[in-house]
């Protein structure tokens, strides 16, 4: 036993259930590459004061789960919990809304950090990939984004997910709403770090879980009762587009997301598989960021999608993924010539794009053979002195368990062929 553990609410990825992560953010990605995003990594950490700014003073991440730190220097950091507020600081840093080129599409993919009481599906270690479209106000881009995510969870044999869709109005009709339902909640029974937070942001608690807080919510007044005739016709647009596409959505007039940023469209992917933590992934408009963290008016849109949660939702619904082979050829040498020569020939099959394997530390047939039967290959490649001393090595198919012997130097050619 290791005296070291990984820490509370944290996991390791180990194979070969590592490979359906890796899997998933491929295939998260995939769509975003095809559609012009490029890809952006920021640091682990960033200045605590750009996710109090962008993230919201008032919400649960900011108050209660960074991880917040400060440095030898006097440097106050947090570890990030999330990525938008990051990739629009490097955004804005190397001046990449300046290229004349708008929006800016990025995607991202890696691990955040929020301190939670860990269960299944909330760690406090977490993985996602995202995507952000910085400096356009188009109903069509936040339109584009939505499809693209359905269409990486659909790519992936996801089939019960649903996607919930609301509006946040804009600085035009959303003071009104704030102050509306501002005095609905003074009139509730909450305790006093709910009605405080009422004060600096209400939205936050239509997001509160707890049961004793949403039985009261039942008349509270809805966002979309008060939303300006522009924000109407952009929703109505976003909407219309999103259907065009064929994509099912639910209008959700509850949905307000947990962070501060979000104006105009929001929305979430939730999957009933996977009981209280059903959000697999949202996103939203964020117009007014930028501005919060220093930088121009840049309109922008985005989301972050779980890839934990998302092998959760995978799991949920039985879906097997095709994961690629990570071994096809296996070698087996009897000796120290047929070592020499196979090892040459694993070298030559990975340089024409077979995954190949070799039996290392000097082990028998028997131990050898079982090492080939664990790593899944499709082929042994065995060899000893005799073998060689003709020419030949011999190519066992691990399947039908047929041996059939193969010249040397027609090795690498006979499994491509058999490979395709």
């Amino acid at each position: 036993m290791s005296t070291f553990k990984a820490p509370k609410g944290t996991y390791d990825l180990i194979p070969p259930e590592s490979a359906k992560y890796l899997a998933v953010r491929e295939a998260i990605a995939a769509p975003l590459r095809n559609s012009g995003y490029g890809y952006i990594e920021t640091p682990g950490f960033e200045s605590v004061e750009l996710f109090a700014r962008g993230v919201g003073e008032s919400t649960d991440i900011v108050t209660k789960e960074m991880y917040a730190f400060e440095t030898k220097g006097g440097d106050k950091l947090a570890l990030r919990p999330e990525g938008t507020a990051s990739v629009l600081r490097a955004a804005l840093e190397a001046n990449l809304h300046k290229a004349g080129n708008l929006p800016v599409k990025l995607w991202y993919s890696g691990s955040y950090y929020r301190y939670e009481r860990p269960q299944k599906g909330r760690y406090r270690h977490f993985s996602q990939v995202g995507a952000e479209a910085i400096g356009a106000e188009d109903p069509a881009l936040d339109a584009e984004l939505i499809i693209l995510a359905d269409q990486a969870y659909h790519s992936l044999g996801l089939r019960t997910f649903r996607i919930l869709l609301n509006s946040l109005g804009d600085n035009e009709c959303r003071p009104v709403y704030r102050a509306a339902l501002q005095d609905f909640l003074r009139g509730l029974d909450l305790d006093e770090d709910t009605l405080r937070r009422s004060e600096i942001n209400p939205l936050r608690v239509l997001d509160d879980k707890r049961e004793s807080v949403q039985k009261q919510l039942g008349d509270a007044p809805l966002l979309r009762d008060y939303l300006c005739d522009a924000c109407k016709a952009y929703h109505e647009e976003v909407r219309e587009l999103i259907t065009a596409a064929g994509v099912a959505f639910e209008d959700d007039p509850k949905l307000v997301r947990g962070l501060d940023y979000y104006t105009r469209t929001t929305f979430e992917f939730v999957h009933d598989g996977l009981g209280s933590q059903s959000a697999v992934g949202g996103g939203g408009r964020y117009d007014g960021l930028s501005e919060m963290i220093g930088g121009p008016a840049l309109p922008s849109v985005g989301w972050a999608l779980g890839v934990d949660r998302t092998v959760l939702a995978l799991e949920a619904e039985g879906v097997e993924l095709e994961l690629p082979a990570t071994t096809s050829v296996f070698a087996v040498p009897l000796g120290e010539e047929a070592r020499r020569v196979l090892f040459t020939k694993v070298t030559e099959l990975r340089k024409v794009g077979i995954a190949a394997d070799f039996s290392y530390g000097a082990k028998g047939l028997k131990g050898a053979m079982k090492n080939a039967n664990r790593s899944g290959a499709r082929f042994a490649i065995v060899a000893g002195e005799r073998d060689l001393a003709e020419g030949v090595v011999q190519l066992k198919d691990m399947g039908s368990g047929e041996q059939t012997p193969v010249g040397v130097n027609e090795i690498v050619a006979e499994l491509e062929a058999r490979l395709g």
